[in-house]
């Protein structure tokens, strides 16, 4: 594949992967803005309402038979959480150009960047009922993020473990907030982040980079740029909030125990390894062939599911796990005792090669697919890497067990979060 990387506007860069891999195409546009309690509500409400219409499509009728002129082309919404900054935008999968032998793009970009910059509006400002029907909405999703009780489990183990900073805030905001959302204030809210967001385009498809640059250029011409605020970013802790760990428990009618167990990644965030981060966390938790998956869940039948993630933007490590609560004390004793494990060595090479290999295979296979690619330069750009999956799985296949105890070394527990069923015993501490 072919990449170019440039910026197009001020503050608006482009990343254009040229291949003729793919019969659809990919483009997605995220304006990135600093993640606030006071805002995120504000922001994710955005995308929605802004894909409700524009002047030149005023409505979802008009839309939707423009995009099915484009061979069903879809634009859909994005709201997306890296760390402490919040990306909202659209995602557009399109006919790529080749495929067809018509020029599709051109148009689709047109469309994007109309209903980006040019809202259907009463008198300068979003339309209120528009706001409103979307403001409900949303707190349709965000009341919705409880009947996935493992996501819930997460939401409120960093709700505490992150309580004096920003990434507690979760990716749509808070229902309160949510409440709040009225047609003057997100018009504000609009204007700003259109002004002063820096933005990432990327763009996966047959045509050369320059030519698409030039395309986005012309359809965004009118966007706004203001002063960019160039200081977003996430504050990195290396260290837990206490010196002994958290405890909390919370109560709901659920059968099933959740288990979520949030660590800080320490010093090695100073320089983060990015390659040996992923190895570190596959060997612990992150694939089927895991030190949790195979003694917690399968040797020891402890939990219905475990596993574990990074959030190499905050530096934190997170393990969650299904359980019969009559089982957490043993359940979190050994998901303790696996990173002892990792962390003194105990491993064999056949584990770490295992994990290498799960690592290697996932960042290769993101090539198969536009949207995964467009995910992938998302997060590398926001980290100032400018390295393809295929270089990052090379880097992976090169990790020693040095690399992977010395990460496990300096991780610290911060917080233990535990929602259990309304009957059955405490475990506050």
């Amino acid at each position: 594949m072919e990449r170019i990387r440039t910026e197009i506007l001020p503050g608006v860069w482009l990343t254009a992967l040229r291949t003729d891999k793919f019969k659809t195409a990919w483009l997605s546009v995220n304006l990135l803005t600093q993640l606030r309690r006071s805002t995120a509500a504000c922001t994710a409400v955005l995308p929605y309402v802004l894909r409700r219409g524009s002047t030149r499509l005023p409505d979802l009728e008009t839309i939707a038979a423009e995009l099915e002129s484009l061979y069903g082309a879809s634009i859909m919404p994005s709201v997306r959480k890296l760390g402490e900054i919040q990306a909202v935008g659209f995602e557009a999968e399109f006919a790529d150009d080749g495929a067809v032998g018509e020029e599709v793009f051109p148009r689709l970009a047109a469309d994007v960047a109309d209903l980006l910059l040019h809202p259907n509006t009463r008198g300068g400002l979003l339309r209120p009922d528009i706001v409103d029907s979307e403001r409900e909405k949303l707190l349709e999703r965000i009341r919705a993020g409880m009947n996935n009780k493992r996501a819930y489990a997460i939401e409120r183990l960093y709700a505490h473990m992150c309580c004096c900073e920003d990434y507690a805030v979760p990716r749509l905001g808070e229902e309160a907030d949510a409440e709040r959302i009225h047609y003057r204030k997100l018009t504000m809210r609009y204007h700003d982040v259109l002004s002063t967001s820096p933005v990432e385009i990327f763009y996966c498809g047959s045509l050369e980079g320059k030519a698409v640059a030039r395309i986005l250029t012309d359809v965004l011409s009118t966007m706004p740029r203001g002063e960019i605020d160039e200081d977003i970013g996430t504050d990195i802790r290396m260290n837990a909030l206490e010196a002994e760990p958290r405890y909390v428990t919370e109560t709901l009618p659920v059968a099933q125990g959740q288990l979520a167990v949030g660590y800080r990644l320490g010093a090695c965030m100073e320089e983060p390894d990015i390659p040996a981060l992923f190895v570190f966390n596959a060997l612990y938790g992150g694939c089927v062939t895991s030190k949790l998956f195979l003694n917690v869940r399968e040797k020891l039948s402890l939990c219905y599911y475990v596993g574990s993630r990074l959030s190499t933007h905050k530096g934190l490590l997170t393990v969650t796990s299904g359980i019969d609560v009559k089982n957490y004390e043993r359940a979190l004793a050994e998901i303790t005792a696996q990173l002892d494990a990792v962390r003194t060595g105990d491993f064999t090479d056949g584990e770490l090669q295992a994990a290498i290999r799960s690592v290697a295979s996932d960042l290769r296979a993101t090539a198969d697919a536009p949207d995964a690619l467009a995910w992938y330069w998302l997060n590398r750009t926001v980290q100032g890497l400018d390295i393809d999956p295929a270089e990052m799985a090379a880097l992976v296949e090169e990790v020693t067990r040095t690399d992977v105890t010395d990460i496990a070394a300096g991780i610290v527990c911060d917080c233990v979060y535990l929602l259990k069923g309304t009957e059955g015993p405490a475990y506050d501490e």
